[in-house]
């Protein structure tokens, strides 16, 4: 069994933004030579998440819409002690969760037909994001 840790570097964001990192994360997995395992996909932060979706325009709106609707803005302590406005984003990003893992086998991650992994900003300022990606298998 090995253990390969690498990281995937994102251009500055600010939300709403959804990226789609799924061919990012299959190269990480090619340059790794490694065939049959797990792929552990982690945002390190508090502000910003990943999961998966299909990763078409309409869905993205949706999913955004969704956000507002159940996690308003300006209605957080957050925001009253640091005065950054970003509670929202902590929120979210906490429903969200900071990991996710995907089962790889014969170099491929095992991904459904229209299920792509996603990398979700949150937060109200450009922020610079370096995603953890960790395979362990053989």
């Amino acid at each position: 069994m090995r253990v390969v840790t690498e990281k995937i570097k994102l251009k500055p964001t600010i939300e709403p933004k959804m990226l789609d990192i799924t061919k990012d994360v299959q190269g990480v997995l090619d340059g790794t030579g490694m065939k049959s395992g797990q792929a552990l996909i982690f945002v390190p932060g508090s502000t910003a998440g990943v999961t998966t979706i299909e990763y078409e325009a309409g869905l993205q709106t949706d999913f955004r819409e969704a956000m507002d609707r159940v996690f308003p803005r300006g209605i957080y302590h957050h925001d009253e002690k640091w005065g950054d406005g970003n509670g929202f984003s902590h929120i979210r990003a906490s429903m969200l969760k900071s990991s996710l893992t995907v089962p790889f086998d014969n170099g491929d991650l095992l991904l459904g037909t229209w299920q792509q992994i996603v990398f979700c900003e949150f937060d109200n300022k450009k922020r610079n994001r370096e995603l953890v990606v960790q395979f362990t298998g053989e």
